[in-house]
């Protein structure tokens, strides 16, 4: 089992790094300032994350009572924002990716510091003692090297060798997939204890109806185009499991029942968010097929087009 824990990993390093190396290749530098520049999108999306699902995960485990270990996993998570899957949902559904990616490296840096005191605060007003303490730089510093670092790489690749990026990028796409599967198929193996422990209580509905409804508020609460909007709903709606293992180690003695809750949630939440992220794409792919292209240019024609059908 420690050997599986040990490839996890591994692959969950490459995972991060590939999909933010892919996302960088990419982008380019007038697409991250609309995204920077866009002051209303910037507040609202830390409102979203930093507040409003913070608190929506301590209404439904209050809602459903959820036992203490279960609780505390779920305020952990909601608590923690910036996950490196938010990157890969926008890829799913076909949205702003270049946005998408942008947003979660800014929302992991503050969530860095954000997090500890949230969580206290969280868990003291729920009555359940704890007092976490993490080191600020070293969660920055992750942030850094698996994200903001790969992203970074990519996006410059994309600025001084254009050709080279737009010949990368399906190839790194590709790792991100594959180590993307692997990934959700290692938390299921190295956690199905946990999850299995779970099954019947509430735990499981508990994250699924957080990632479901934090990617719905992420949606309304943002500006722009649906297309980012709905990214910012797919960064909303997964969250950084990072700083929640971290707290579990320093203030929990790494209790197995809280890293169970913790897996569980953590899996029902990407069983409620990819589903609608495919959706999405669906819909998108579907709605690009149907406008007509003309045969002998692929040019759009019909009403509204200025092209004769």
């Amino acid at each position: 089992m420690e050997t599986l824990h040990l490839v996890l990993n591994a692959v969950t390093v490459i995972f991060i790094a590939a999909t933010m190396f892919a996302a960088g290749l990419g982008a380019t530098v007038s697409a991250l300032r609309g995204v920077f520049a866009d002051a209303p999108l910037l507040l609202l999306a830390l409102i979203t994350n930093m507040v409003v699902i913070p608190l929506l995960g301590w209404g439904i485990g209050a809602l459903f009572s959820l036992p203490s270990a279960s609780f505390i996993a779920l305020i952990l998570v909601a608590s923690s924002p910036g996950g490196p899957f938010g990157a890969k949902l926008a890829m799913v559904q076909s949205g702003d990716i270049v946005g998408g990616a942008a947003m979660q490296v800014l929302l992991a840096s503050v969530g860095s510091i954000t997090f500890a005191p949230t969580v206290n605060g969280l868990l003291t007003a729920a009555d359940v003692g704890a007092n976490v303490s993490l080191d600020v730089g070293a969660l920055v510093r992750a942030v850094a090297l698996l994200q903001l670092v790969p992203f970074a790489i990519g996006l410059l690749i994309r600025r001084y060798a254009e050709p080279t990026a737009r010949s990368w990028r399906p190839a790194a796409a590709a790792v991100s997939n594959v180590t993307f599967l692997i990934v959700l198929a290692g938390m299921l193996l190295g956690n199905w204890q946990g999850v299995v422990a779970l099954l019947g209580s509430l735990a499981l509905l508990a994250g699924f109806l957080l990632s479901a409804i934090a990617f719905a508020t992420g949606t309304l609460l943002a500006t722009g185009p649906p297309v980012r909007r709905t990214t910012m709903g797919g960064v909303a709606s997964v969250r950084n499991a990072g700083p929640a293992l971290a707290a579990i180690g320093i203030a929990f003695n790494d209790q197995p029942a809280i890293l169970g809750a913790l897996a569980a949630i953590l899996l029902s939440g990407l069983a409620a968010a990819l589903p609608i992220a495919t959706l999405l794409n669906s819909r998108r792919k579907a709605t690009t097929a149907a406008v007509t292209q003309d045969p002998a240019g692929g040019r759009p024609h019909g009403p509204g087009t200025g092209v004769a059908p």
